[in-house]
């Protein structure tokens, strides 16, 4: 049975964390990684940064080949990351044990990634490769998907089911929209881009753990 891993680990504790590295002020979110024959190319965004000086800086790592904006929004930028994956250890334990990114966040201090893993020995076996490799891991959550003692919430963290609970009775998922996330900020008290963000993992909780659950796995 599949299990989904939540842990934090310091920006400062990985390759790709070490590339990525941003202001206090802004924060990073892995869209995906995207197949290029043998690499993983990743596509993130970039919230509340100077893309110029941050776009130079990524450019300058001796690791990347290449930086590319993709689209440039007001708030946020999207990039593509053409760089030397075999250097980075977390993802190597990743890719060893079988691991399938669910979503990355990170911050100046810290990524926040959720994974999941074919079972508890594969989890066991990544957990075991990424201290051999003196990478640190602080685990917040793991849970089995499918499993009756997963809860009625179906994966999601009380501040998800809360922001996905209001965010239904005020409407925003109506047409035309009955609120906009800087509401649900304001009734939240958490900034705009957290309530996206939040949503945003609600969604993924909610169908990792009904439509794309396979009780039978």
């Amino acid at each position: 049975m599949s299990v989904i891993a939540e842990f934090r680990v310091s920006s400062t504790g990985f390759e790709l964390g070490r590339i990525l590295s941003v202001s206090s002020e802004s924060t990073i979110e892995l869209e995906r990684l995207v197949p290029i024959g043998e690499a993983a190319v990743p596509l993130f965004w970039v919230h509340n940064s100077t893309r110029e000086s941050f776009l130079q800086a990524i450019r300058d790592h001796s690791a990347v080949n290449d930086a590319t904006e993709v689209d440039v929004f007001e708030d946020r930028t999207l990039f593509t990351l053409d760089w030397d994956a075999s250097q980075d250890r977390f993802f190597d334990c990743l890719q060893r044990s079988a691991g399938q990114l669910l979503s990355a966040t990170g911050t100046a201090e810290n990524w926040n990634f959720e994974i999941r893993f074919p079972s508890h020995d594969d989890l066991s076996e990544f957990t075991d490769r990424c201290e051999s490799a003196n990478i640190s891991l602080a685990m917040d959550r793991v849970y089995n998907p499918t499993s009756p003692d997963a809860g009625p919430w179906y994966g999601l963290t009380e501040p998800q089911r809360e922001a996905m609970t209001l965010a239904v009775r005020m409407g925003y998922y109506d047409i035309p929209r009955g609120c906009t996330t800087k509401e649900l900020a304001e009734k939240l008290d958490i900034s705009d881009q957290a309530v996206t963000e939040r949503l945003r993992r609600a969604i993924v909780s909610l169908v990792t753990n009904t439509l794309a659950a396979k009780p039978n796995e």
